[in-house]
């Protein structure tokens, strides 16, 4: 009898540890999954990413442009008064400052790509069927937490809403991991340009705002 109990809790605990391998397994696949349905699969032949980040609040109007070559790690600010090339290799103050409006604009322009540049920071989660917060749709939601540790804005979460096409149609940004959202949008008006998958425009279901891109050109 004791043995067949050591037996049993053997095997519990073996099919525990699968179970927490498998999920991991499952977890890290629906990270590639998603960001291979943006065309992940062909940002090795990109060379050089251009775009403006703009937001439109009320009355007011803010943007910027960036142009990235991915290859060399260099990035040109473009603003109305400057414009801005340094590499990721040796910032300076001024440039570490200007790189965290670029992390930020990036991220929004090509967050499914990040699923599989940061997986190794952050922790997820995944429901195959969650309410959206803004269309009310029941769809597939895949949270990430970022770590405490590195990046501009540690331990950050952000929730992601998708269809069975695996494209991002709504997302919630909640600031430090807290509870309530500190952020809620759209992904809608998607473009394809040289086989990557880019929502445009991002909208909130109150107020006048929207932040989108405008003069993508991908070489």
């Amino acid at each position: 009898m004791k043995n067949i109990l050591l037996f049993t809790i053997f095997g519990l605990l073996a099919h525990k540890a699968f179970s927490q391998q498998t999920d991991t397994v499952d977890q890290k696949a629906i990270l590639k999954q998603i960001a291979d349905a943006n065309g992940y699969e062909n940002w090795n032949e990109v060379t050089e990413i251009a775009f403006t980040f703009n937001v439109d609040r009320d009355t007011t109007h803010f943007e910027r442009s960036w142009v990235w070559r991915p290859n060399t790690n260099t990035i040109t600010a473009i603003s109305d008064t400057d414009t801005l090339t340094y590499n990721w290799s040796d910032m300076d103050s001024t440039a570490y400052k200007t790189n965290a409006g670029f992390i930020n604009d990036k991220y929004w322009l090509l967050a499914p790509f990040q699923l599989v540049w940061d997986m190794g920071n952050i922790t997820t989660s995944h429901e195959k069927d969650a309410t959206a917060p803004i269309s009310k749709k029941q769809l597939q939601k895949l949270t990430i937490v970022y770590g405490n540790e590195g990046g501009y804005t540690p331990g950050d979460a952000y929730d992601l809403y998708f269809g069975e096409d695996l494209l991002i149609t709504e997302w919630v940004f909640r600031e430090s991991n807290q509870t309530e959202p500190s952020m809620i949008t759209t992904w809608e008006d998607y473009m394809e340009v040289k086989g990557l998958k880019i929502a445009k425009m991002h909208r909130m279901s109150e107020g006048d705002f929207k932040l989108y891109f405008s003069g993508i050109s991908v070489k």
